[in-house]
């Protein structure tokens, strides 16, 4: 049976642990300490790896490597800039192409970063993938990965630490984190992100490709096509976690002007 917490230690809980996103400031929940989450984050791309063929040595592969490693330079770039690199410490990124038909893809805290075969058609080219690279990116940099999971232990599983978790229900507390870190579609458990969580990744993620020399404006053409995946009978699993691409594009036309002060062509 659940464990419910108080609403009074909720609110203290709340107040104790929120910490703030980066570029919007919004103040958001964390519970897990750093070393906890990394090593979740390492098991949880060790089951995806484990359970799908990697791809390597194929210009696909090595597009994906090349467009991770240049958002991973502007993102440490721009938090230097900011002092505040400290943010990314055990940070140790990760590009992996895995070869699977789902039009998807996912970052982990930490930086795992999977991108599967099935949307590459989508992306078409480099900066096609610039843009669904960017914003998962930013999905771990925002710390989205961590708050989800908190919320997870908080309100799911009763607010118990993560190690308890584990150890009660090791299992359970590893699909729940797959789920969390947008992974969850191989195991049967789909976690939307919220919306505010999807828009702060568009804002990042517009920023971070364009310091990256990647021309932000390719975005809304993306998803677009996206858009155009929807029209089957079931869309996409990047877009089964994501919320509707007309909101989306709205959106993101509001913030590619401040997206296009960063870019700079290579």
């Amino acid at each position: 049976m659940k464990r419910f917490l108080p609403i009074s230690l909720i609110s203290l809980i709340l107040f104790a642990f929120c910490q703030p996103v980066p570029i919007t400031g919004r103040k958001q929940l964390q519970l897990i300490p750093q070393e906890q989450l990394l090593g979740l984050s390492t098991e949880s791309y060790r089951q995806i790896r484990d359970s799908l063929p990697v791809v390597t040595g194929t210009p696909e592969a090595e597009m994906v490597e090349r467009v991770g490693n240049k958002i991973q330079a502007a993102i440490i770039r721009y938090f230097a800039d900011k002092n505040e690199s400290d943010r990314l410490n055990g940070y140790q990124w990760k590009y992996t192409l895995f070869e699977d038909s789902a039009v998807n893809a996912w970052a982990m805290p930490g930086g795992k970063v999977g991108v599967y075969t099935g949307i590459l058609p989508v992306t078409k080219d480099e900066t096609g993938l610039a843009v669904v690279m960017g914003h998962e990116m930013a999905h771990v940099v925002a710390g989205h990965g961590n708050e989800r999971m908190s919320q997870i232990l908080l309100v799911q599983l009763g607010g118990v630490a993560l190690q308890e978790a584990l150890s009660q229900n090791p299992a359970l507390t590893q699909q729940l984190a797959l789920a969390a870190f947008g992974a969850g579609t191989q195991i049967g458990i789909l976690l939307p992100y919220s919306r505010t969580h999807e828009s702060e990744a568009d804002r990042l993620g517009l920023i971070f490709m364009a310091m990256a020399g990647y021309d932000p404006r390719a975005a809304t053409p993306f998803w677009q096509r996206m858009a155009e995946q929807e029209k089957g009978i079931l869309p996409p699993q990047f877009l089964s976690t994501h919320p509707d691409p007309s909101n989306r594009m709205r959106e993101i036309k509001k913030w590619t002007p401040e997206a296009l002060r960063y870019y700079r062509k290579d």
